[in-house]
């Protein structure tokens, strides 16, 4: 019997290409996005059997019965990808982004991941993937609902990973770094940007080896252990530093 998998923000990026080399693993999926025609689009390219659903996880009520139903309808689910987050640049403290921002990141990803937690307890197994990012290990003037947004689905998932130990259920949270999405577009000439192809690679890898939290690419590890030892101060000036010069791109 083949796997089964549901990919919650499907719709580009990583979602997407995570549904194409899934499909290629022999993988049966459900797509979930908010864009119906890109979910479409996708599933013309896929190899192996799968269905659709128009989730906005901002609507908690309706995302998570949603999901429930998807859930019904592939009868089986062997892993649940949440991978739905968006970034909005918010120098200036916009309150209506700050929200939007919370309600997808936070909110949504709540949403979806309870589902997921109570479904995978009921059928005694499962593994259960949040995409974090390597912001949450810092704060970011530049969108601090962002950072922040992120750094609570880390430590979500740990406390998940806590709960869940005695349940058969593995708990993986991916912390991408610079990965070449719609979401990073400008920064085409960074070093640290990577493929898309080659992120995705690592986090497949990473499910397959039941990991409990991962840097992708590889590299964005070392980074992420200097980030945790750099003082404040310095930490800002580099970062600051580093955006002023992604402006003048």
């Amino acid at each position: 019997m083949s796997k089964k998998a549901i990919i919650i923000g499907a719709s580009s990026g990583i979602g997407a290409e995570l549904a194409r080399q899934l499909s290629c693993l022999g993988y049966e999926l459900g797509l979930v996005a908010r864009r119906t025609q890109l979910l479409k689009d996708l599933q013309k390219t896929l190899s192996t059997k799968s269905l659709i659903k128009t989730i906005d996880v901002r609507l908690v009520d309706d995302a998570k019965k949603q999901l429930q139903e998807l859930i019904s309808e592939m009868q089986q689910v062997d892993l649940i990808i949440v991978n739905s987050g968006i970034w909005i640049a918010n120098p200036d403290l916009d309150l209506d982004f700050e929200i939007e921002t919370i309600k997808v990141n936070v909110l949504g990803f709540v949403s979806m991941i309870n589902v997921a937690v109570k479904y995978f307890i009921s059928i005694g197994s499962g593994h259960i993937v949040g995409i974090s990012s390597i912001a949450g290990l810092r704060g970011s003037g530049r969108s601090p609902s962002y950072n922040a947004s992120k750094a609570f689905v880390s430590i979500y998932m740990a406390g998940l990973r806590q709960k869940l130990s005695t349940n058969n259920i593995v708990v993986t949270d991916i912390r991408p770094g610079l990965v070449d999405t719609p979401m990073v577009k400008g920064r085409k000439n960074n070093f640290w940007l990577q493929p898309v192809e080659k992120a995705v690679h690592q986090i497949i890898s990473a499910i397959n080896n039941k990991r409990k939290v991962v840097y992708v690419t590889k590299r964005w590890g070392l980074i992420a252990f200097l980030s945790k030892l750099l003082p404040e101060a310095l930490y800002n000036y580099i970062y600051n530093k580093q955006i002023s010069k992604s402006l003048k791109r």
